[in-house]
């Protein structure tokens, strides 16, 4: 018994350092610059993600209809952009938009490698996405939330930039991995529920597949 135990104490120092350590890395990579646009998406990606985030699922629960056009806040390195072009079809449109010239950069380097001719690119402002055109039927945001400042105000001026019937997904951390409480990078879904409604929303769907994030679809009060 007691070999056990000190074999856990062991295990849960090096996992502490490690932890340790993954933070410091996430920190530096993070704030490393437009230069290190590379490690950026590594950091932004995070670790093992397709295995946590169920990226294909996300997408048939949002029943998005071909010739729709998204908008992808926070798009990053185009990690859900890619599979929403995909979920348009040719004649729809995905506005990738981030306040990150490195990520667009990237997003813009691999639409053209990969032959996507429904992405458009936008560098958006922190309190604007900028998005063109006649609108967009949905605006998808995937752990970008908890970076807008005044969400109430950022999100009630997104209401000009949907069409008739649009949706706001909002997908962020919930705060219940070991990550999120070493990096407070989350945001409760209560609050989210709180600001959206603020911003003249309601909510339409709760999903509850996503075990480290929260997933919540909105529309317009008056819809």
């Amino acid at each position: 018994m007691t070999a056990k135990i000190k074999c856990y104490a062991r295990q849960s120092t090096i996992h502490g350092k490690s932890r340790v350590l993954l933070s410091i890395i996430f920190f530096l990579l993070v704030t490393c610059g437009v230069y290190c646009t590379s490690l950026r998406r590594f950091a932004y990606e995070g670790f093992w993600r397709d295995g946590w985030q169920h990226p294909e699922q996300v997408i048939r629960a949002l029943e998005i209809q071909p010739g729709q056009h998204i908008a992808d806040l926070g798009s990053g390195s185009g990690y859900f952009t890619f599979r929403l072009a995909d979920a348009v079809g040719p004649a729809g449109m995905v506005y990738a938009v981030d306040v990150d010239p490195g990520m667009n950069t990237y997003v813009e380097k691999h639409m053209r490698k990969r032959g996507y001719r429904n992405i458009e690119v936008i560098l958006g402002q922190y309190h604007d996405p900028l998005i063109p055109g006649d609108g967009v039927d949905l605006i998808f945001t995937c752990n970008t939330y908890h970076h807008f400042k005044d969400r109430v105000a950022y999100f009630t001026q997104a209401q000009r930039y949907l069409r008739p019937g649009g949706r706001i997904a909002i997908i962020d951390f919930n705060g219940k991995g070991w990550f999120q409480k070493i990096l407070p990078h989350f945001t409760a879904s209560e609050v989210i529920k709180k600001e959206l409604a603020a911003a003249g929303y309601h909510l339409q769907h709760e999903f509850g597949f996503l075990s480290r994030q929260h997933f919540l679809v909105f529309s317009l009060e008056n819809e």
